[in-house]
């Protein structure tokens, strides 16, 4: 998605600005349920702390509405000063000419508070910050202690070694769903290549310029996905239309399932209906893994260019006021993201909150997070990812069920990905990668 570049002044940049003069602006975001309510909430205590600015907070629905509304609103000169998108759409603000770095906004910021798996992600491969991490997540490892139990296991495996053979003994103890997943890539691809270090894509999964291809058919992404439709067709895996719940969270919640890869912001859902017998850890890996980083989920908040200094002021004065620890423990409290600056954790240790059953997932997926990284673990930054993560889980379900093999899957997903990166070349010709 290509958008009009628009002129935007020298005095943009809010270090050049002088007092901040009272302005009104808008923020456009995407979540619904539980994470719209904590934005709404965070909306309005930025209003209620002081008098001199104004924002208005306008949900879209979803990410993709979100976006596609700021495009036509750019084009009519109507569009937000600050819009909310999710990780897999990175790219194509980048290079849409209509937002302005946010590190180059708010030069004064320490970004180096930042968690590292979740700055990485909006970072360019120089390091320069676009977007600030808002409503993050990750990939952690939930447990059922009681269904657990009926196989006699008493903690969730680290490495897929273990988890295998613990899936073996709840399905000869009866357990008709030992393990469950919808197969979304996120949780069966690219959280999987990130905390293996391994690669999704050439070119450190396009950070090093737009001519990378698609690497999934091979190596330990191909190998993981193989093994996840042998464990399938063993009856260790169930997919969501295989469930009594229907899907994979709500099988995990209902006490159908033992075992469940998803992101820490479901932890909310799970402990309401199972509580203490949910159990949380990192998301296992293959033995002999140095474990990387996972990647971070959830959406960034993006500053758009062509508003005056005022109202870009004032939205920086916003993104000041949801960094601090405070608004951040309002959020992970309301809709169970994880913190996205290091010093929250430490607010939380001295106020005794991680030990509040509350914020239960928020150490592994910290930990997670916190890990060593490599090229291949700081992100995703490939053309059209939205069109092919449809195409990638598409590809596998019919390998799922049976309709053809799991390499056979891969192999025309990396051939039907391949043409939407060249596309995305095409589109982008000439324009330098940041």
């Amino acid at each position: 998605m290509k958008l009009n570049s628009l002129p935007v002044a020298a005095t943009f940049l809010l270090a050049s600005l002088g007092p901040t003069a009272a302005a009104e602006f808008q923020f456009w975001y995407g979540n619904t349920g539980a994470a719209e309510t904590a934005i709404q909430n965070a909306c309005a205590a930025f209003n209620d702390s002081q008098t001199e600015h104004k924002i208005t907070c306008v949900g879209q629905g979803s990410y993709d509405t979100a976006m596609q509304k700021a495009i036509a609103a750019v084009r009519a000169k109507q569009h937000p000063v600050l819009i909310q998108f999710f990780d897999a759409g990175t790219l194509d603000l980048m290079l849409s000419g209509a937002v302005e770095p946010v590190a180059q906004a708010l030069p004064d910021v320490d970004w180096s508070n930042y968690v590292t798996g979740a700055k990485s992600y909006y970072e360019t491969s120089k390091g320069q910050l676009y977007s600030q991490p808002y409503n993050a997540s990750t990939v952690v490892f939930y447990g059922n202690k009681e269904v657990m139990a009926k196989g006699g296991i008493d903690a969730p495996p680290q490495t897929y070694e273990a988890l295998v053979e613990a899936l073996r003994k709840l399905k000869t103890a009866g357990v008709e769903c030992p393990y469950v997943t919808d197969g979304h890539p996120w949780r069966v691809l690219e959280q999987v290549a990130a905390r293996h270090g391994a690669p999704i894509a050439s070119r450190s999964n396009g950070y090093d310029g737009l001519d990378a291809e698609y690497q999934i058919n091979q190596g330990l992404p191909a190998q993981h996905l193989t093994n996840l439709a042998a464990w399938h067709d063993e009856g260790l895996v169930k997919l969501d239309p295989e469930t009594r719940a229907g899907t994979f969270s709500d099988a995990f919640n209902a006490g159908e399932c033992a075992f469940m890869e998803a992101s820490t912001a479901n932890y909310s859902a799970a402990y309401k209906a199972l509580g203490d017998k949910v159990l949380v850890g990192m998301a296992p890996v293959y033995e002999g893994t140095e474990r990387k980083n996972t990647f971070v989920g959830g959406g960034s908040l993006w500053i758009m260019k062509g508003h005056d200094p005022e109202a870009v002021a004032a939205a920086g004065e916003f993104l000041n006021f949801v960094r601090q620890p405070e608004q951040q423990i309002n959020l992970i409290r309301e809709a169970a993201f994880v913190p996205v600056t290091n010093d929250v954790m430490t607010v939380m240790r001295d106020q005794n909150l991680l030990t509040d059953p509350a914020f239960g997932s928020i150490e592994a997926g910290m930990e997670s997070l916190n890990q060593p990284g490599n090229e291949n673990s700081r992100g995703i930054r490939l053309g059209f990812y939205v069109q092919f993560r449809d195409i990638f889980k598409e590809e596998t379900q019919r390998a799922f069920s049976g309709e053809q093999t799991m390499q056979a899957a891969l192999d025309n997903a990396k051939t039907r990905g391949d043409e939407l990166l060249r596309r995305f070349q095409q589109t982008y010709s000439g324009v330098e990668l940041p």
